[in-house]
């Protein structure tokens, strides 16, 4: 028996999750939703192409109206949400409702805990809920778990991973994958680490280091927030350190320094020449236009060292992961890393019928996680290190 699947917005990511589910997922159908209905057809009919199979379906639904959703979704297994994470709360209610699998992209912390909090509605609807899937967080957080499992007894786990352009261009050498919104609000505020046993909040842009990647060179390693979503409440008690950095081409984070210094991230609206305006706003509008160029091939990176006691020793494991833009689909390596993760734990769901409100680091195992990673070319290594 074949499952039915829905997909919540027909942007860059869904198309990917699309892509997953109606390969990998023994889909019977894949519905891909989107306010706009031009834009889900044009997925709809790009996704039957690459896959050479009228598999997926497309409607218009606008997720805001929940009188709209639950008549849509009522009749599919599991649905993907790849819409803005502020949305998330009302579709995990329609979900609960009407006993619908509900997977997610995340991006707000608090969001996700509200979403963890309805375990028990989702376990007398029958249905699995985890928040916070994608790359980061997401895949770092399940490849953490893979390191940690290299281990009788895990101590430290310090993830580094990003996206970047394959060949950077001065003088930004940054490519925008996702929205700008998005990466400042990264860039904001403080990450929340296990550091000497207890969870500390570290400010954005603190302790940057380098870190030399074959390829690649030497890059740039800052805090940024948000990336290890619940995590580090969920093993408090088993690490000692865990913490998590983003990397960046040389210049990258002195440049961001400053921007904030000089007040562009702030949201209070101040007064210029009698004409009101928001330095978020007008940073995003001069600066979004720098950083977005079509046809950009990409790399993600992901490099995880854990340390811990095996068979009575100590020892250290690093993980190596580097993706590159898929020439054959179009896909680029983010889009790659962040929806297939998020169809990935979709997927284990639905067939094993799991239960519950479940966190991202609780849903899947490494191991688990590296079985399906291979079957979609994956590259991620291991090895022991001194």
């Amino acid at each position: 028996m074949g499952f039915h699947y829905a997909v919540l917005g027909a942007g860059k990511q869904g198309q990917t999750i699309a892509y997953d589910l109606a390969k990998n997922g023994d889909a019977n159908s894949v519905c891909i939703f989107d306010l706009n209905e031009e834009i889900a057809v044009q997925a709809k009919n790009r996704l039957n192409n690459l896959l050479e199979i009228q598999i997926v379906t497309a409607q218009q639904l606008n997720v805001k109206n929940k009188n709209e959703l639950a008549p849509k979704l009522n009749s599919y297994d599991t649905l993907v949400s790849a819409v803005p994470y502020f949305l998330n709360e009302l579709i995990t209610e329609v979900a609960i409702e009407h006993n619908i699998n509900m997977i997610d992209l995340g991006g707000n912390t608090e969001i996700v805990k509200n979403q963890l909090a309805k375990n028990k509605d989702a376990l007398n609807s029958n249905i699995a809920i985890t928040p916070d899937c994608g790359m980061g967080p997401g895949m770092n957080i399940t490849l953490s778990l893979l390191v940690m499992e290299q281990f009788d007894d895990p101590k430290t786990i310090h993830i580094y991973d990003g996206g970047l352009p394959q060949e950077p261009e001065e003088p930004w050498n940054y490519n925008l994958f996702f929205n700008i919104n998005g990466l400042t609000n990264e860039y904001d505020g403080s990450a929340s680490f296990i550091r000497n046993g207890k969870i500390e909040e570290v400010e954005c842009f603190e302790d940057i280091e380098s870190v030399d990647f074959e390829n690649y060179g030497l890059l740039e390693a800052s805090v940024t927030s948000g990336g290890l979503s619940t995590m580090p409440w969920s093993f408090l008690k088993q690490l000692n350190t865990l913490e998590n950095k983003t990397l960046r081409y040389p210049g990258h984070w002195k440049d961001m320094i400053a921007y904030r210094r000089l007040g562009l991230f702030d949201l209070n609206e101040i007064e210029i020449n009698n004409q009101k305006i928001i330095p978020r706003e007008f940073y995003h509008h001069l600066l979004a236009p720098k950083l977005t160029k079509e046809n950009v091939k990409d790399v993600c990176l992901m490099r995880i060292i854990g340390s811990g006691i095996k068979n009575g020793q100590e020892k250290k494991i690093q993980l190596d992961a580097i993706e590159l833009f898929d020439d054959s689909t179009g896909f680029t390596a983010m889009e790659k890393w962040t929806g297939w993760h998020a169809s990935i734990v979709a997927i284990h769901v639905t067939k094993n019928k799991i239960t519950g409100a479940i966190p991202v680091e609780k849903i899947i195992t490494g191991n688990k996680f590296l079985h399906e990673a291979k079957k979609r070319n994956f590259n991620i290594k291991l090895k022991e290190i001194k």
